[in-house]
């Protein structure tokens, strides 16, 4: 019976399973400074809370200046971040049925004694309206960003994880 376990494990292991909120950060990140072109917007504090969650000290502007001689291991700045509705279809009457969400973020990645690193990304969603369900369709669409704004915090985190590795082996090599 061990054995088997013992097998299982080793073959999700082997095959790169990674359970989720795992997003490979090092432990040699435990000081972040976050800020933001427009302080408390969601994106902003969803990174923040997923940030904290991870046992990373986030700092913003307000405490940075307190603790001028804090160590950073990383800077991020979000410059921008904003939701766009693209048309994909029409019903009969010329209503609209169906819109594409792009939600844009663009933000600075900097890590000690390196330059900033300007990265921007999409994230996208079909959304199906209807004109007869007008609040639920509402509390959907709400719902809908909300996952956006959480899939955009999870794709900054694994990009720092990816970032830092490399800077780390261009530090050392």
């Amino acid at each position: 019976m061990q054995l088997s376990i013992f097998v299982i494990i080793l073959m999700i292991a082997g095959c790169g399973f990674k359970l989720r909120g795992d997003y490979g950060l090092p432990a040699e990140i435990q000081t972040m400074q976050l800020s933001a072109a427009q302080q408390n917007t969601p994106l902003h504090r969803i990174l923040g809370k997923q940030l904290q969650g991870l046992n990373i000290e986030v700092l913003d502007n307000a405490a940075r200046s307190r603790q001028i001689d804090k160590h950073l291991d990383a800077v991020i700045y979000l410059r921008s971040d904003k939701l766009e509705r693209r048309l994909l279809s029409l019903f009969s009457t010329g209503q609209t049925a169906e819109y594409e969400l792009v939600y844009t973020i663009m933000y600075q990645l900097q890590f000690p004694d390196q330059d900033p690193l300007e990265i921007e990304f999409d994230v996208t969603r079909e959304y199906q309206d209807d004109p007869n369900a007008v609040l639920a369709k509402t509390r959907e669409l709400d719902l809908i960003q909300n996952e956006m704004r959480k899939e955009a915090a999870n794709r900054i985190i694994r990009q720092i994880a990816s970032s830092y590795s490399i800077w780390q082996q261009q530090k050392g090599g």
